[in-house]
């Protein structure tokens, strides 16, 4: 009889096998130390892997995950990955991954309920409420869904930089950039959202020239 999850067990023996071909070191380089210059905070969504869309192999980019890719004052999963990337991995940017048609996002959009993970999404709700003119200007459904993936993952650089390990980051002067990306399911194609902080004096700036753009760019559909 096959164990549990046979094919998923095959799967990491050929790809492996497929590594050590290519690089018969790359384990033994691997296990030595992770040195990633990037934190990457996305969602949980399956089809957003993180160091496969920017064709980077495993050991570049420090990775959490969760639904919507929210950045909570009180999730100390979260607060604890910023600081081990930060004060120990010593990463040179976290980026922070929305993408369009995000299924939370879309909860939020059709004020559905879906069990526990509402409260969690309260924050995006707290995102669409703070921004609720710039949605209400948009006719079609999808538009909406991309404009809030767009104005969620600026909103949670905001609560990046205000973390304490960010802020002390940038007190001791730390080279440290916090940046907004959305990517699109439909193409693969990663967009800029034009938020780009690395110091606490250029946060409001830079979230203000960030909103601006996006109220004078087209919504983005893919």
């Amino acid at each position: 009889m096959n164990a549990p999850l046979h094919e998923l067990l095959e799967s990491n023996r050929r790809w492996s096998a497929e590594m050590r071909a290519q690089d018969p070191r790359f384990f033994e380089q691997l296990a030595k130390q992770q040195s990633p210059k990037y934190l990457w905070i996305g969602c949980s969504d399956s089809r957003v892997p993180a160091t496969q869309i920017v064709d980077l192999p495993p050991g570049e980019i420090f990775v959490q995950r969760n639904v919507a890719n929210v950045v909570s004052h009180s999730d100390l999963n979260c607060l604890s990955a910023i600081q081990f990337a930060v004060d120990i991995l010593k990463v040179e940017h976290i980026i922070v991954v929305g993408h369009y048609g995000c299924g939370g996002v879309q909860a939020v959009l059709d004020e559905r309920r879906l069990g526990l993970v509402d409260n969690w999404l309260r924050h995006v709700g707290d995102v669409a409420e703070k921004h609720n003119s710039m949605l209400a200007g948009l006719d079609l459904m999808p538009l909406r869904n991309a404009r809030l993936c767009e104005l969620n993952a600026i909103e949670q650089v905001t609560n990046v930089c205000r973390t304490t390990m960010v802020m002390d980051a940038w007190e001791r002067g730390q080279k440290l950039s916090v940046h907004a990306w959305c990517y699109s399911l439909d193409n693969g194609h990663m967009s800029d959202l034009n938020m780009h902080v690395d110091s606490r004096a250029e946060l409001q700036p830079a979230y203000e020239h960030a909103l601006q753009r996006l109220l004078r760019v087209p919504v983005a559909m893919s």
